[in-house]
């Protein structure tokens, strides 16, 4: 499961022009992942820039309030929408801390999508084409393509 080590400030829900229900001047914020849930999408250190109040569908990656600890922030991929909620699920099915714990998550909790990933160069990484390895991967769109990743893994 992905946690964020501090709560970030979240943005407070107003009734703007937009009518969407969120403040038209704060919808993106950058988070940092800890943990290992959402590997192979997501390491621990990674940065995700995310929007709060985007539409939500099946495979996105998601921040969430903790069902049962609501100070906490998680990160989960949105798997589908059932009664009283979304079913979230890790990536990483070894690390748990899912909805295969705590149930569906209500619709309220689940605060943004994850749009961008932005992964920092590793300590240490001055070869040409460790450079060249982490420029061409360190920013990518967070996709609903875990499916994709999991046959070509599993061949």
């Amino acid at each position: 499961m992905r946690e964020v080590p501090e709560v970030p400030e979240v943005p407070e829900r107003t009734q703007g022009r937009s009518g969407r229900g969120l403040a038209a001047r704060v919808p993106f914020q950058v988070v940092e992942v800890t943990g290992p849930s959402m590997v192979p999408t997501l390491h621990h250190g990674d940065w995700l820039l995310v929007q709060y109040g985007a539409l939500v569908r099946p495979g996105d990656v998601v921040i969430l309030r903790h069902p049962f600890q609501q100070d906490l922030l998680v990160v989960k991929r949105a798997v589908e929408r059932r009664r009283g909620g979304w079913w979230v699920l890790a990536d990483n099915s070894f690390a748990g801390g899912d909805s295969t714990d705590y149930g569906a998550v209500p619709e309220e909790l689940v605060l943004a999508r994850a749009r961008v990933r932005y992964r920092p160069p590793a300590k240490g990484q001055r070869s040409v084409r460790g450079v060249v390895t982490w420029a061409v991967s360190a920013l990518r769109p967070v996709s609903a393509a875990r499916s994709v990743s999991r046959r070509l893994r599993a061949r």
